[in-house]
């Protein structure tokens, strides 16, 4: 199973954090981190979003079709996000645009074997891969891109 854990970028400030919209800034961070994913993505994937607005018009520049859980809300932990997305057990691909800080401690449950808070910068993709391998159950990281790196901003 390939997981990419994409963080919604920047959104605006406000006190209704499931309203809150992507910036300009925004819309161009998403714009180019989709076209960077639509070139390395197999032609079927699950695209999931949270409630958020931000993260729903981030996941709307990869595809026009995306699910939306509540599940995936910014106040979810690691276990109920990596339940919401069938880790490891599930097949195929997932895109799973989320929130900071379980984002982060996403990765950091996979990669480092605990939920540590890794901070991860608006519109950036964590890549994994979970695979068995003579027997042995294993995390890779495939790929981590920031929208800066992408536009030579960063």
């Amino acid at each position: 199973m390939d997981l990419i854990l994409w963080r919604h970028a920047e959104a605006e400030e406000g006190s209704d954090d499931l309203a809150r919209a992507l910036t300009r800034r925004g819309q161009q961070q998403a714009s180019h981190m989709a076209a960077w994913l639509r070139l390395r993505l197999p032609r079927d994937y699950r695209l999931l979003a949270s409630e958020a607005i931000r993260s729903q018009q981030t996941a709307a520049f990869l595809a026009k079709s995306y699910e939306v859980l509540p599940a995936l809300n910014p106040d979810a932990d690691v276990d109920s996000v990596l339940a919401a997305v069938g880790w490891p057990e599930g097949e195929g691909t997932v895109v799973l645009v989320g929130h900071q800080p379980y984002i982060g401690r996403t990765a950091a449950r996979l990669l480092a074997g605990e939920p540590q808070l890794w901070s991860v910068k608006k519109g950036a993709v964590w890549w994994l891969q979970h695979r068995a391998r003579h027997g042995i159950e294993q995390v890779r990281l495939k790929v981590m891109m920031t929208p800066g790196v992408l536009t030579a901003n960063d």
